[in-house]
């Protein structure tokens, strides 16, 4: 359940850094130059230091989150290989039931012929 929702988060947060990134300044003009009210708010270096700074703790967010995941599959595989293990030690050291042998008829020697 725990996986679940970690993994949710973590596409979440790429959804978000993707449109983080699209609103950035580049060179030629982005999309922060369409916003002229946040602009006139916060002003254009403020507007840039703030995309910065939520891009670089959302790439952080799904870094962490992404190791966080590899440990819990890692665990989950190993607690299953114990487990399996576990059950074939169980398996190996059982002890062997012999089930008695039935006496078998004596094969005659050789078979006689008759002599003409």
């Amino acid at each position: 359940m725990l996986y679940t929702i970690i993994i949710v988060i973590i596409v979440i947060a790429a959804i978000l850094l993707g449109l983080v990134v699209l609103m950035q300044n580049s060179k030629g003009g982005g999309l922060t130059d369409s916003f002229a009210s946040s602009q006139q708010l916060m002003g254009v270096r403020k507007t840039t230091d703030f995309m910065e700074k939520a891009t670089w703790t959302i790439a952080i967010v799904i870094v962490v989150l992404s190791f966080v995941t590899s440990f819990m599959a890692s665990s989950n595989t190993r607690k299953v290989q114990v487990q399996g293990s576990k059950a074939n030690q169980v398996k190996t050291t059982a002890p062997i039931v012999q089930q008695p042998v039935m006496p078998t008829a004596p094969m005659p020697e050789t078979p006689t012929t008759p002599e003409e």
